[in-house]
């Protein structure tokens, strides 16, 4: 087991250094001068190589690269000498540890350090810790929607197969996964945030705290999560109804399932105490992967309905070029994602032992 677990977490860091890379080069060679950014498109040649230098611009890529890898890593090598191109500057570090020293070179242990914005010069990590809640509870209310919705649907359109019921309950699914999401979030929006408004009193925009109408403290409002968590938790609901409904064919072809009818034991009893404990299984499974899914498919319902997490962080600095801020934002989403993927597959390998043989 341990060596099953070692494995995978591994992979996770493989797959961690890739998207770093990945992300640094790619934002390495889009178009854009951070310094004109920061000072405006009049600054001075000696003002803009003092921010290349400050931001470390005018080193190689390469050492740029290295730089950042450890910055970003708990672990990392540094040189005290001034002269080298890896010199630690201590002041940007709330708090590190030397692990092993050697000459002039140090192993420290450190909180990952994500740089600071170009736009605010607050620490990208301080950024993501205000707005990561906001999108965790998102997609937490949506894939408890979809959960709670698929299920009771799934169990329907399983009891009622090729009737009316299960052609509706299918041409839903249908839609549901052929929609896709930002498309929803208009039109979801429009209806009822703004045709529908005096009769749901839902707002086309808003967070979980917003001010009151003094402008003077924060409230919280639940309603204003309505509309983002139906709008993200509709193609999961379609998944799962599916999921749901396979299942339970197949869990009510089983031979108990005939003995409880025998007994004369009511419909609700046999889905509730019988087959549905059994068919559930795979759901949740299915509800572990998109729950990781749903914190990097939020970006669009977030900016649409202007819920102030992770999704808006992203788009407004993509508009300013505030490129540590995205950069940081996906490897953090990247992070997330391994770790869920790793805690789902050491579930897989504790309950099923052919896992961990494979």
């Amino acid at each position: 087991m341990l060596k099953f677990v070692l494995k995978n977490l591994g992979y996770g860091v493989l797959v961690v250094f890739g998207v770093l890379t990945l992300v640094f080069f790619l934002f390495n060679i889009l178009p854009g001068d951070p310094a004109r950014m920061m000072l405006g498109q009049r600054a001075d040649e000696a003002s803009i190589e003092l921010i290349h230098k400050d931001l470390g611009m005018d080193k190689p890529l390469g050492v740029q690269y290295l730089n950042y890898v450890n910055d970003v890593m708990p672990i990392s090598i540094h040189s005290t000498d001034k002269q080298s191109n890896y010199y630690l500057d201590t002041t940007k570090y709330k708090s590190f540890a030397t692990l092993i020293s050697l000459g002039d070179t140090k192993i420290i242990a450190k909180k990952p350090y994500l740089r600071r914005s170009y736009q605010s010069k607050r620490e990208v990590g301080e950024i993501l810790l205000e707005a990561f809640p906001n999108t965790i509870i998102l997609a937490l209310a949506s894939i408890l929607i979809a959960f709670v919705l698929g299920v009771v649907l799934g169990c329907f359109s399983s009891l009622y197969v090729n009737t009316w019921v299960d052609r509706t309950i299918q041409v839903i699914t249908s839609m549901g996964m052929s929609l896709p999401s930002f498309f929803a979030a208009i039109l979801i929006a429009w209806i009822f945030a703004f045709v529908l408004s005096d009769i749901t009193g839902l707002s086309m925009f808003g967070s979980l705290y917003v001010v009151d109408e003094m402008g003077q403290g924060e409230h919280l409002c639940l309603k204003n999560l309505i509309l983002p968590a139906i709008t993200l938790g509709i193609r999961p609901l379609a998944v799962i109804t599916e999921l749901t409904k396979s299942t339970m064919i197949d869990v009510f072809s089983q031979d108990y399932i005939r003995t409880a009818k025998a007994k004369g034991l009511s419909t609700f009893k046999i889905i509730y105490h019988h087959a549905l404990r059994n068919a559930l299984n795979p759901v949740i499974t299915a509800v572990s992967g998109w729950f990781a899914s749903l914190i990097a498919g939020a970006v669009f319902v977030e900016y649409i309905f202007d819920w102030k997490g992770v999704g808006v962080v992203i788009v407004n600095s993509l508009e300013t070029y505030d490129f540590p801020v995205v950069m940081g934002a996906l490897l953090v989403i990247c992070v997330f994602l391994v770790i869920i993927n790793i805690i789902t597959d050491i579930l897989y390998g504790v309950l099923d032992a052919r896992v961990r043989i494979k």
